[in-house]
């Protein structure tokens, strides 16, 4: 009967709003989380005891930043927010042509401060710091430090139409959306980072151990499997920056480990580790040729608890990866650039996910310990690929799609107009399976299907648009118009089809 009360207290814990009591204890804290006194009280979440940075505050530390390094910080605006607020970029040494650019964001998810804060306090030691001036001197730097305003300022993860903004990379129906990746688009960044933080008591945790368990990572990585991504760009994120950034997070005795969630799989509590979805950043930013990687930091529902520690992780690690980047620069070049020639290779439609039994760490609620918990790991970083098509020479979308096409341009893709009737060779998509019963996705009306390719020589009008496969963001051509991709155009429903339709979008191969 105790056992039960506990997790029904445990539960109710879990899903409290904002301001609400904490579920976590003060031993745990204590014995696993203490505060990272160190930290400077610099920014403004960081003078105050209570609450969080709001945007009246972010407004008046980026203005004195700027008033007092006018040459070397430059802020911009990437649009509004749904509520009218407008959008601040900052711009670190944007004239040096030959550096490479790293794109930091924060704040995409309103209830996950310490990416925000960790950011400001970033721009202020990169400024004040002069031993960080070599960072300023040889990278150019790109800090979206609060994505969704709205959300921030209500402190809830989403965008005030409702949407999740990290589900929304390639279908874009948030003003947010197409505003952050049109600017991620200009930027063109070689490296990409997004904070996040993550819920350290979940409600399937409840039913695990004898008494329930509780995350004990500090920061967890999310970095994409998807099989489209060049193997090399994988490589260098693992094995290079994130690598780095492990050992950044282990001088400060932080527990760190790949992100994993817990997920439902024939009523059973497994964890999906990694990513290949290209609805969030991680695979979104990869997919175009960019090395790219979403932190996780332990902290939503815990409130201000840790908040230095939390800020600090965040901070440590966008310093490392400004110190790989200017550590490795003429490696990294070379990668990306190798990586134009994966752009030949067959693309990966679907894939799996690997899934084996693993042993992870996690606090025991019960005994207040570090225990080892074996757990069913579903892991996208070892994915396999279940359908497999020939690269085509690019992607024909007739006429009338215009919406597809915008939506394109934003995503950093290159449309080109056909301008006169010409004959081409191409492969039509004939929908042979379809079901569209579903409920409702981030107030989509998802479809899936199986298509057949019917292979066709065809008269292609004047004015159809054109997108070639062999330029740097083609890879995400695959999740957008091959209709059986899990986050295509076709699977949102953003283009409606039906069984034994022939789809507007037609394969160049010849």
């Amino acid at each position: 009967m105790i056992k039960y009360l506990y997790i029904s207290f445990f539960l109710l814990g879990t899903i409290l709003a904002v301001g609400q009591p904490n579920p976590q204890s003060k031993k745990i804290t204590n014995d696993f989380f203490p505060d990272y006194q160190e930290l400077l009280e610099i920014t403004p979440a960081l003078k105050k005891k209570k609450g969080f940075t709001n945007y009246e505050e972010l407004m008046t530390f980026l203005t004195n930043l700027k008033n007092k390094f006018p040459d070397k910080i430059e802020i911009k605006f990437i649009g509004e927010s749904q509520k009218g607020y407008e959008i601040p970029i900052v711009f670190l040494n944007s004239e040096n042509k030959n550096n490479l650019k790293v794109w930091f964001k924060g704040g995409l998810h309103g209830n996950e401060p310490a990416g925000t804060e960790g950011l400001l306090y970033l721009l202020d030691r990169l400024l004040n710091d002069s031993s960080l001036k070599y960072l300023l001197d040889n990278t150019n730097i790109a800090i979206l430090p609060m994505a969704n305003i709205d959300g921030y300022i209500k402190q809830n993860r989403y965008a005030s139409n409702g949407l999740d903004l990290n589900r929304d990379q390639t279908k874009l129906m948030a003003l947010e959306s197409i505003n952050i990746k049109q600017a991620f688009t200009n930027f063109n960044p070689d490296i990409a980072v997004d904070f996040h933080e993550y819920r350290p008591y979940r409600k399937d945790f409840a039913r695990m151990s004898d008494f329930g368990i509780t995350s004990v990572y500090d920061v967890m990585f999310l970095y994409s499997g998807n099989l489209n991504v060049p193997e090399n760009i994988r490589a260098i994120t693992d094995t290079l920056f994130v690598e780095n950034a492990r050992s950044v997070l282990s001088n400060f005795k932080l527990r760190h480990h790949d992100y994993m969630s817990t997920t439902k799989h024939l009523g059973d509590i497994q964890f999906n580790q990694g990513s290949t979805n290209a609805r969030s950043s991680a695979t979104s930013y990869a997919l175009n040729n960019t090395i790219s990687t979403l932190i996780e930091i332990r902290g939503v529902g815990i409130g201000k608890t840790s908040f230095k520690r939390r800020v600090n992780s965040a901070f440590s690690i966008a310093l490392s990866y400004l110190k790989t980047t200017v550590e490795n620069r003429d490696f990294i070049k070379s990668e990306l650039k190798k990586s134009l020639n994966y752009n030949s290779s067959d693309i990966v439609v679907t894939s799996s996910r690997t899934v084996e039994k693993e042993i992870i760490q996690t606090i025991d609620l019960n005994s207040n310990k570090i225990i080892d918990y074996e757990v069913t790991i579903r892991d996208a970083l070892r994915s396999n690929p279940t359908l497999v098509r020939d690269r085509p020479l690019g992607y024909l979308i007739l006429e009338e799609n215009i919406e597809l096409i915008n939506k394109l341009r934003v995503l950093g893709l290159e449309v080109n107009i056909v301008e006169n009737d010409t004959i081409m060779k191409v492969e039509k998509f004939k929908i042979t399976d379809y079901n569209d019963n579903f409920d409702k996705y981030e107030k989509m009306n998802l479809q899936s299907v199986k298509a057949l390719l019917i292979e066709d020589e065809i008269t292609i009008k004047q004015g159809t648009y054109l997108i070639l496969t062999n330029q740097r963001a083609s890879n995400i051509l695959t999740e957008l118009l091959e209709p059986e991709a899990p986050n295509s155009f076709v699977s949102f429903g953003i283009l409606k089809t039906k069984i034994n339709q022939i789809l507007p979008i037609y394969r160049l191969i010849n």
